[in-house]
């Protein structure tokens, strides 16, 4: 019974999130056609006018730098110091994944689903501000690549939920087996074993 009314509710929940994410599409398209810009093999083109109608909004480095908050300027050498362990976090997931996924027969997660850097193409923005914007985009993308890789390592092998909820599990973790679940648990590995790497754990 509880089993039934969970899938109803992963039914109901799927079909939200199809429809959440068909009126962002919609959304995005007419924001296209709003601000006048299209993409060509991935890049951002404004129409001529557009850019300068955003270039209007820009502010000058100068202006910029001497109306910041002195801490704001104090902090930027912490924030960018994280460039180091995101730099190494990105290469070694990717060698990660592309060695070990293809051994055990996951698909790999591509990197430009996750690490979208497309903010500097924008003509309000300022040297400084594209700079950061890049850095931002680079960054919450490696983490978010890294956590769909960490996940789909999770799932292949230890797919068991935890005793209590995470604050925000990733995508793959509601689809894990129950926590204590042992005969669950073992008929699952009997039957992955016998898959010769054909992963499911439940829909």
């Amino acid at each position: 019974m509880a089993d039934s009314i969970l899938n109803e509710l992963r039914e109901r929940l799927k079909g939200a999130q199809e429809e959440f994410e068909a009126e962002l599409d919609r959304r995005i398209e007419v924001q296209r056609q709003q601000f006048r810009y299209r993409l060509e093999q991935g890049k951002v083109r404004f129409e001529e006018d557009m850019r300068d109608w955003q270039a209007r909004y820009r502010t000058g480095i100068w202006r910029y730098l001497t109306g910041a908050r002195i801490a704001y300027l104090l902090t930027a050498p912490v924030i960018y110091a994280l460039i180091v362990p995101l730099v190494f976090l990105d290469l070694s997931v990717t060698i990660y994944q592309h060695i070990c996924f293809r051994v055990y027969g996951i698909d790999l997660v591509r990197r430009r689903d996750h690490v979208i850097i497309d903010r500097q193409h924008l003509a309000y923005l300022n040297a400084i501000e594209k700079l950061n914007c890049i850095y931002c985009g680079y960054a919450n993308g490696v983490i978010a690549y890294a956590r769909e890789i960490a996940g789909r390592t999770e799932r292949f092998w230890c797919p068991i939920k935890h005793a209590r909820r995470s604050a925000d599990p990733h995508p793959l973790f509601e689809s894990f087996l129950e926590y204590g679940d042992a005969e669950a648990y073992r008929a699952w590995m009997e039957s992955y074993r016998r898959g010769k790497g054909n992963f499911e754990v439940r829909s």
